[in-house]
């Protein structure tokens, strides 16, 4: 499964993602975030975790079984604009202002917020078409860990 999406979205032209493979991508974003500032720390996890459960509906162990996927293709995942791009193409405007709200709660999981992690989340919020202010709202409306 994670070797067919990165040769979809390593194609020239990828092709729409499925719903598997959307929930995989945006989980592999969210891993992609949390490591941003050079530490991979648990809350971060568990704030993933927390996000895919609530977000598809799963359970723990298949919140965490999902995490450790887009852990794996994570690594090996194109840059960040292909994956983005895949997630736009996707996604509908209004879930992507939730996916917006997600990535903040993990990137403010640690209780810290990092220049590396602010630059790509400016990054991957033009890139989902989200305005800078939207995104400040967003962030703004997320509880603080």
């Amino acid at each position: 499964m994670i070797s067919d999406l990165l040769r979809r979205l390593l194609a020239p032209a990828p092709a729409p993602l499925s719903q598997l493979d959307a929930r995989l991508a945006l989980a592999a974003l969210l891993v992609r975030l949390a490591k941003t500032d050079g530490h991979y720390a648990a809350a971060e996890m568990i704030q993933i975790d927390t996000v895919l459960a609530t977000r598809f509906a799963l359970g723990k162990e298949d919140a965490i079984a999902l995490r450790v996927q887009a852990e794996f293709l994570e690594e090996e995942a194109p840059d960040t604009v292909r994956f983005t791009r895949a997630l736009k193409e996707a996604v509908a405007y209004e879930d992507r202002t939730e996916l917006v709200a997600a990535m903040w709660q993990v990137v403010l999981a640690d209780g810290v917020r990092d220049v590396e992690e602010d630059a790509l989340m400016r990054t991957v919020v033009s890139l989902l078409g989200i305005s800078d202010q939207d995104s400040n709202r967003i962030r703004l409306s997320v509880p603080k860990p």
